[in-house]
């Protein structure tokens, strides 16, 4: 008997798109830990991300990195420790079981502020096949500048209204919002939406909804 109240059936976007050192990966621990405290921590990683976002035009990861922890008066030794012990990155709880679980219905990407060298390092930490790794270098530009998600795209030949994003930050979604990714917002220390930002579809500060919104993705989409 057919019931008006039946669960749509479930259809999932062509592929799905990451932010990988926010949204997959606990960078921020790395980052404090490097810095010698939480405190220090924060204010590199805020300086770094003000200078990635704004220099648009790829620069050097590794010369930002350095730059902004000289412009808030941390030693020289700090950006060292952060690449020697870049391979401790940790996923996030969840990412993985996600990322598992998508798998069998999406493409998967990433799309990262980083170098070629360590983007791929970083995204090989999640035990998952990418279907394509998209760095800031490649690119030739940082996100939010469009074209990074529209490269990611192009590679695994899928239309922005056929894709979604989930970000880690909510810079992305200048970005998200100029190429036309419905996002998701991991957005795991409870960070403000920066000014001027769209607010993105879905909110939380877990992946535990990820794989429930992505099934949704046809009765969710917008007109």
């Amino acid at each position: 008997m057919h019931s008006e109240h039946a669960s749509p059936v479930a259809r999932y976007p062509k592929a799905v798109l990451f932010d990988l050192l926010t949204a997959l990966l606990d960078s921020w621990t790395l980052w404090n830990r490097s810095a010698g405290s939480e405190q220090a921590g924060r204010a590199w990683r805020a300086e770094y991300l003000r200078l990635t976002y704004g220099c648009g035009e790829y620069v050097e990861y590794e010369t930002l990195v350095k730059q902004a922890a000289k412009q808030v008066g941390l030693p020289e030794s700090a950006p060292q420790v952060l690449e020697d012990n870049w391979l401790e990155l940790a996923p996030w709880s969840g990412s993985v079981q996600a990322l598992q679980q998508l798998r069998h219905h999406c493409k998967l990407a990433v799309v990262t502020n980083c170098s070629n060298r360590l983007g791929q390092q970083a995204a090989s930490i999640l035990p998952v096949q990418w279907d394509a790794i998209v760095t800031a270098e490649e690119a030739g530009a940082y996100k939010p500048d469009p074209r990074p998600y529209q490269l990611a795209l192009d590679k695994l030949n899928v239309s922005p209204q056929d894709a979604a994003f989930v970000a880690g930050s909510s810079y992305d979604m200048f970005g998200t919002a100029a190429v036309g990714l419905r996002t998701y917002w991991h957005n795991r220390i409870g960070l403000p939406l920066v000014a001027g930002a769209r607010t993105p579809d879905f909110e939380s500060p877990t992946l535990d909804s990820l794989v429930w919104w992505a099934r949704r993705f046809e009765s969710t989409s917008q007109p």
